[in-house]
């Protein structure tokens, strides 16, 4: 893919990027190092988003897959529910989370709903994880422009996409 970086979680490169983005982590299985790395860039302030993975749907539990492993790096983190009114959705773009969850995800079975971890479990502090879950705002980018997502929906998540980036740069 033209433009990607791709880094081990273990890799010391990571702290080059302040925002670091992962797709379909219900795969996701590190091993002992990646995960003391992962915890390392969280604590460092990076910011990690989480897209591309359901949870419940056909027996999927992805987003249980994603908050065991992200208890292995971070053990008293705990996750909190995004209501929308958080300074991540109003970062850039003031994003109406109702409008953008309005219809079901790209994977058309349910809502998507956004999750995150605060540092030190304060709402008032970095937001350091986020999760879309029942989303795919990344194949909603990808294919933007050929029909398949209508253009309203694509939009929204340009907007998620661009809100993330400058929360994370500015916190």
């Amino acid at each position: 893919m033209v433009g990607s970086v791709l880094i081990a979680l273990d890799d010391p490169a990571l702290f080059k990027y302040p925002v670091s983005y992962m797709s379909e982590p219900g795969g996701w299985h590190p091993n002992d190092k990646e995960l003391a790395g992962f915890r390392a860039y969280l604590l460092k302030g990076g910011f990690m988003i989480f897209d591309d993975f359901r949870e419940g749907w056909r027996g999927e539990y992805d987003f249980t897959n994603l908050q065991q492993i992200v208890a292995k790096a971070l053990p008293k983190a705990k996750w909190v529910q995004l209501t929308g009114n958080e300074s991540i959705f109003h970062s850039f773009f003031d994003v109406d989370l109702n409008k953008a969850i309005s219809g079901t995800s790209a994977y058309g079975t349910r809502p998507p709903s956004y999750w995150g971890i605060y540092e030190n479990n304060d709402p008032k502090k970095r937001l350091m994880i986020i999760a879309n879950v029942d989303d795919d705002i990344g194949e909603s980018w990808q294919y933007s422009a050929t029909g398949f997502v209508p253009i309203a929906a694509a939009n929204e998540t340009y907007k998620l996409g661009i809100n993330y980036v400058i929360y994370a740069l500015t916190h």
